[in-house]
């Protein structure tokens, strides 16, 4: 049994403080901790209320995140005014979209929304508004944007987050994990209402309101190219077979991963991948030699791993992965000062440039302009880079219009610098190798000379 919920603040006063001096603890929700929805009856009842609800609806989502195989979510909290709050098991409920077509012309109120919208959708359940409270506060240049910080800072009071990394695949779910997501959504909407006015008073609310459309209205995420890539520690490979070996293990991993519904890193460490693709052993005890394979290894899960590397060691000559990813655009920054020191230029003179602005403005650089439309356009700048034409370009890179509105004149007149700034006083590292002093040539190859 639930102990009675303390009285909740008034949260629409941002100055809360305790009997201390202090924030205010959130301590139960207002309404006590609801029951887990968890059957088509008490679900169907939801619907309903939710439906009846007025005003915005804040969402959360929890999911088991090294734990369990993939991103699923394991359990949907919610809280609208006239609905209040609840909690939603999607194991005994996996089908939401009645809820996601009942709540389809209302604003979603998330936190970190990029996060939580995929495992959403898999549910059926998908935004046509939104409002993300992490972003708001990123664009109105809080330093920390956390929900617990956020809330903190914004609304004075502090939130228990004990157990944000729990297993949340466990069931029954223990009554301390429930109190704790049933608060994450208590107070959300309050905070998504003092940043609006925050936003409205800094003059970025337009801004901000570009950017929650903007998200709302992406398509999902395309499968990753190669995500075996993304292995930590493979750019310590330097070898095709052994970066084959990294794949044929992250393969298998991923397949025993995806079989028994556990976390890959559960299964097999990357560090472990790693080492094993480093050192490409013969047989299962040179194997198990080596970190992450160590005694308490199974012979048989040995013998599972030493089949991915032969697979490897047998794959022909001209079949191996390429050293490097394939990949679309400009090459990596570090290497343009030798294929294009004008572009390097451009670059520095652009970073510089947008630095200096998004400082001027308080808000993160890359909330500013993606870095890597600044990359695309440095590289390949339009002929004439004029602010229209470069917010031309910005534009066709998913630039919104507030972004380009603001970046455009900037890049273009730091375009026109690096132009025009003789060589002699452009940073080494945007000039020609040959016009580069003779003992800064010297040392890049290895050689010293006076």
């Amino acid at each position: 049994m639930t102990d009675a919920p303390e009285a909740l603040p008034d949260t629409a006063d941002a100055s809360n403080v305790s009997e201390s001096g202090g924030p205010v603890p959130l301590l139960d929700p207002r309404e006590g901790i609801p029951p887990v929805v968890a059957d088509a009856e008490a679900y169907a009842e939801i619907v309903a209320r939710f439906a009846a609800g007025t005003g915005p609806v804040a969402i959360d989502a929890e999911r088991a995140s090294g734990y369990r195989y993939g991103q699923r979510a394991y359990l949907v909290q919610l809280r609208r005014e006239g609905a209040g709050s609840t909690l939603i098991d999607p194991v005994g409920c996996p089908d939401l979209s009645a809820l996601g077509e009942a709540l389809a012309d209302t604003e979603w109120v998330l936190h970190a929304a990029t996060q939580d919208l995929p495992c959403l959708a898999e549910l059926g359940m998908r935004p046509t508004a939104l409002f993300d409270t992490e972003l708001a506060g990123r664009i109105a240049g809080f330093p920390r944007v956390g929900l617990g910080p956020m809330v903190e800072g914004v609304l004075g009071l502090t939130l228990e987050k004990g157990h944000s990394a729990v297993d949340w695949s466990t069931r029954p779910l223990p009554e301390p994990w429930l109190r704790y997501a049933a608060l994450d959504v208590e107070v959300l909407v309050d905070l998504r209402d003092a940043l609006e006015a925050e936003l409205a008073a800094q003059g970025k609310l337009d801004w901000a309101l570009q950017e929650f459309s903007a998200i709302a209205a992406a398509p999902p995420a395309p499968p990753r190219v190669d995500p075996w890539r993304r292995t930590s520690g493979v750019h310590k490979i330097r070898r095709r077979r052994q970066l084959a070996a990294v794949r044929e293990l992250w393969l298998l991993r991923d397949k025993v991963a995806r079989e028994r519904d556990v976390s890959p890193g559960r299964i097999l460490s990357d560090a472990a991948i790693i080492s094993a693709a480093t050192a490409m052993p013969l047989n299962a005890t040179a194997l198990q030699a080596l970190s992450g394979f160590g005694p308490r290894v199974h012979r048989r899960a040995l013998e599972q791993w030493m089949t991915a590397i032969e697979a490897a060691r047998a794959i022909p000559e001209a079949q191996l992965p390429p050293a490097t990813a394939p990949h679309e655009g400009p090459p990596p920054p570090r290497s343009w000062s030798d294929k294009d020191p004008v572009a390097a230029a451009r670059l520095s003179a652009a970073r510089a440039a947008v630095g200096t602005l998004a400082e001027s403005l308080n808000l993160p650089q890359e909330n500013l302009v993606s870095p890597e439309s600044v990359r695309r356009i440095s590289w390949a700048p339009p002929a004439d880079p004029t602010p229209e034409a470069i917010a031309a370009a910005l534009s066709g890179l998913g630039a919104r219009a507030w972004q380009v509105g603001l970046v455009s004149p900037v890049i273009a007149h730091a375009f026109a610098e690096s132009r025009n700034r003789p060589a002699e006083h452009r940073p080494a590292e945007s000039r020609p190798a040959e016009s580069r002093p003779a003992q800064t040539r010297s040392a890049e190859s290895g050689t010293t000379t006076e």
